[in-house]
């Protein structure tokens, strides 16, 4: 079952570091800029993902077409897509170990949620950070060395 209570959300939130925010768009009004600005303001170091994109810098992040690609460790995956193209995202998310998958309002898949929580991950669903971290009080993250350390939720 996803992540609902707010104890939890805010441990998953004072805790991640990097963050792959997948469906990243370049479009400044676009939700997925606004949200990876946010969450780049609060401390959070945000990798953008669009395989359109690839190869290009958006906000100071070079974008990567997948999360294969990404070289750095994760500690979420922010998946900004549609409902019908999460299952192949949540299954390389997965694949890499990424402790949490969120995804954003409106982004739904009970299967792939199962499949990610089988796998000992944290699955946060139809929600944002953008208005949970206000929600619940988070603090911005403190600046510090990156972790290699994954953390569980």
């Amino acid at each position: 079952m996803p992540v609902s209570s707010p104890d939890q959300l805010r441990r998953i939130l004072e805790s991640v570091r990097t963050i792959a925010l997948v469906g990243a768009s370049e479009k400044p009004r676009r939700p997925s800029q606004e949200v990876m600005a946010y969450l780049q303001g609060r401390g959070y170091r945000v990798i953008p993902v669009n395989p359109r994109l690839a190869g290009q810098t958006l906000l100071g992040e070079k974008v990567y077409a997948d999360l294969a690609s990404v070289p750095d460790p994760l500690d979420m995956a922010d998946l900004f897509i549609n409902s019908e193209r999460v299952e192949p995202v949540i299954d390389a998310a997965i694949a890499r170990q990424i402790p949490v998958i969120w995804l954003q309002v409106g982004v739904i898949s009970d299967e792939g949620a199962a499949r990610a929580e089988a796998a000992n991950l944290s699955v946060v669903m139809d929600r944002c950070p953008k208005q949970e971290i206000p929600r619940l009080g988070v603090l911005p993250v403190p600046r510090s060395a990156p972790s290699d350390k994954k953390p569980r939720f």
